[in-house]
């Protein structure tokens, strides 16, 4: 199948998957027009295919394309978020531009890039597998609640990670926490990382985000419509 042709300054190819949620959830921060084309990764393996593999050569999502600067390809979420912020963020709502306060969102940034999404995925990985290996399950779940913890430390006097702002940092964290029941992580003990999750998912770009390509399954809180329709019962 051929790339969707342009009809709006990016295209977004994405998944319903804590990575894949992100760019959607920063796109709709960010008010810009994009078309979405979601990628069946799992019974059609798009993201192996020759046209999809010009745009991102991992064979991985999610990917965007700027039509505006010649149909050029970003792929990696965290690659994907720092692009937007440079290009399509110039007021700072997601990427400061004070030196110090940005290099602080990026550290943040790839905080989650190096160690919340790989070891939250190989967690998943080992304990979705129908042979369980109980020494990589502990460890991987040792692991998420260490960086949990980091996490937890770092809100205890902050309402956001990063430059007292919200931003690319928090979204890039934010997807994958947001699914820690999933993952069998618990968040009791961790009262100020639950509380920034509550505020995230509060704002509205977040719950338009959570939508793209597909619902979020592991969300928490209704969506709006469900609520509203709940509310006229």
């Amino acid at each position: 199948m051929a790339a969707v042709p342009a009809a709006k300054p990016y295209t977004l190819y994405t998944a319903g998957t804590p990575n894949g949620y992100k760019i959607p959830i920063a796109m709709e921060e960010l008010g810009l027009d994009y078309d979405v084309r979601a990628i069946d990764i799992r019974s059609k393996n798009e993201q192996k295919e020759a046209w999809y593999l010009k745009i991102n050569p991992n064979g991985r999502i999610p990917a965007i394309v700027d039509h505006a600067e010649g149909d050029y390809a970003v792929f990696e979420s965290g690659a994907i978020l720092w692009y937007l912020g440079e290009k399509a963020d110039p007021k700072g709502l997601l990427l400061p531009k004070d030196f110090q306060k940005r290099m602080h969102v990026l550290q943040w940034l790839m905080f989650q890039m190096g160690g919340v999404g790989p070891m939250m995925g190989q967690l998943g990985a080992f304990k979705w597998r129908d042979e369980k290996i109980p020494f990589a399950i502990e460890r991987y779940t040792n692991e998420t609640n260490r960086l949990f913890q980091v996490l937890e430390d770092q809100l205890v006097n902050h309402d956001w990670l990063a430059a007292d702002q919200f931003s690319i940092a928090d979204i890039a964290n934010f997807t994958w926490v947001y699914g820690h029941s999933m993952f069998g992580i618990s968040l009791d003990d961790k009262p100020h990382l639950k509380a920034w999750l509550a505020r995230i998912e509060a704002r509205p770009a977040v719950q338009r985000g959570l939508d793209i390509p597909t619902p979020y399954k592991g969300r928490i809180a209704k969506r709006p419509a469900e609520a509203a329709a709940e509310a006229k019962q």
